[in-house]
């Protein structure tokens, strides 16, 4: 299973022979989509069959980051004006009534990103709400109680898992205390590691899921030198350590803001602070390829827990 530890993206609604190329020669981990690559019904069944075709692979990892609401990259054939935000408020009127419902929506959405061609989905956003949370965040997550957060959680990656798609925990260790948004700028959070424990983390514990994606934020009271994605310390110490999570850790997307490098430092930062594999999500073909080429291939770690998931997919 040698492909390199680089996610890409594309430009458009049909792959280019650019594109094409770099999917047959350059071994990219996966590929992930967005509104500008998905059109229609049809048009997006062809793209994804196109690309596993290519591939040979079957279970090759097609992503989308489709959360509902202010995170729909389906808009053009699908409306589900939902957020996680209604669901957490929903557990605290109802919880039973809550969970039927949640299951029933997330047993609806996989099967129509399965069909889609679809097998991971970028959710559950676990960051944890708070009166001053930036924007980009709020309605996206679940709830300012860390219970309902980390239980919805739970069974989201666990409702994914019976339709055979992976979800994605986001955005480890905790997003909810930013007070900028990190496509912009830097967040810089300064609160003490035992608060963060206490709140933040506690929301990605005793989640089995198979993938991960890291904050680009600053936490200075851990590591007051690198945001999260580049920090040995928070990865090592906080994430696999006192979150405990054992899957594989992908990095938030390599072409935003509050990341200060060019693209290729920025992927190799991400890499030797621990994350498994780097995404970027512009869709520029010129950078999937010196990314590709400067990339090396996926480490022993990584290659075995990708064979798991092909085989949870089977």
């Amino acid at each position: 299973m040698k492909t390199k530890a680089l996610i890409i993206s594309i430009k458009s609604t049909e792959l280019s022979k650019s594109e094409i190329k770099l999917i047959t020669k350059g071994k990219p981990w996966g590929v992930i989509l967005f509104k500008r690559n998905l059109k229609s019904y049809n048009q997006i069944k062809s793209l994804t069959f196109k690309i596993r075709s290519l591939t040979k692979n079957k279970n090759f990892p097609i992503i989308i980051d489709e959360e509902g609401k202010n995170v729909s990259r389906l808009l053009n054939i699908l409306n589900h004006d939902i957020s996680a935000n209604f669901f957490g408020n929903l557990y605290i009127k109802n919880k039973s009534f809550c969970f039927k419902i949640y299951n029933h929506y997330i047993n609806s959405l996989s099967k129509i990103l399965k069909d889609l061609g679809f097998n991971i989905n970028t959710i559950p956003v676990l960051d944890i709400l708070r009166f001053n949370t930036n924007k980009i965040i709020a309605n996206r997550t679940f709830s300012k109680s860390k219970k309902i957060v980390n239980e919805l959680g739970f069974l989201t990656v666990e409702y994914l898992k019976k339709n055979k798609i992976a979800g994605v925990i986001k955005h480890i260790p905790g997003h909810g205390a930013a007070l900028t948004d990190s496509h912009k700028k830097m967040p810089i959070v300064s609160i003490s590691l035992k608060k963060l424990n206490q709140l933040d983390f506690y929301a990605f514990k005793s989640l089995n899921s198979q993938f991960a994606m890291t904050a680009h934020i600053l936490y200075k009271k851990i590591d007051n030198k690198n945001v999260a994605t580049f920090s040995k310390k928070i990865i090592k110490e906080v994430i696999r350590k006192n979150i405990g999570f054992k899957g594989i850790l992908i990095s938030d997307d390599i072409s935003m803001k509050a990341l200060k490098y060019d693209l290729i430092t920025n992927a190799k930062k991400s890499l030797d602070a621990g994350c498994n594999l780097v995404l970027y999500c512009s869709g520029k073909t010129s950078d999937n390829l010196k990314l590709l080429k400067s990339l090396p291939y996926i480490d022993k770690f990584t290659a075995k827990k990708t064979s798991e998931f092909f085989k949870f997919l089977g």
